[in-house]
């Protein structure tokens, strides 16, 4: 049987954080990003992909394909599942919000202070542009991508505060899928 668990949260909030302790900790789980495709595509043209260069495509997709383009291809690789836990890493818009539920998903929420999750974007430099003054971190905050974020996160079934250490992160997620899922 399939669980599917959807995670929104602004940028370094500890989504993939959760995402793969989950992975770590729980048997036949399967993490899908809705940026995979973007950072697919991306990838045939550079190897130095920006968050920037992930949020101009998706929006350019959306506007040719449809608000629900990113969300279809999930649909299309979750059909593919029969069982386990299946994460969706990166909920933001209404028709994320709107395709998770109509799977029978769970939203979870995680979230943490500004200036904390600035600091953890700069140490993880996943993308080249990560390493930014405070003051460009919160104008990518603010980004067409980044804006419904709050809205779908106040629409999530629980949130996890992610303002601690690791280990306290890790106590809060354990005891919240183990709460789901039993």
């Amino acid at each position: 049987m399939k669980k599917i668990i959807g995670v929104v949260g602004e940028i370094g909030s500890g989504k993939d954080t959760f995402c793969n302790f989950v992975k770590e900790n729980y048997e036949n789980v399967h993490f899908l990003r809705f940026s995979d495709g973007l950072t697919e595509a991306l990838k045939i043209f550079s190897d130095d992909i920006k968050r920037e260069d992930q949020q101009w495509l998706s929006s350019v997709l959306r506007e040719r394909f449809g608000g629900d383009i990113l969300v279809k291809a999930l649909v299309k690789k979750i059909s593919n599942i029969s069982e386990g836990i299946i994460i969706l890493n990166g909920v933001r818009r209404p028709a994320d919000f709107d395709a998770l539920m109509n799977i029978g998903g769970k939203l979870i929420y995680v979230t943490a202070d500004i200036k904390k999750r600035w600091e953890r974007v700069i140490l993880r430099k996943e993308k080249s542009d990560d390493d930014v003054p405070f003051e460009k971190f919160l104008e990518l905050c603010g980004a067409e991508a980044e804006q419904q974020i709050l809205s779908i996160a106040q629409r999530a079934d629980y949130k996890i505060e992610n303002n601690g250490t690791k280990e306290e992160f890790y106590i809060k997620i354990k005891e919240l899928i183990d709460k789901i899922y039993g």
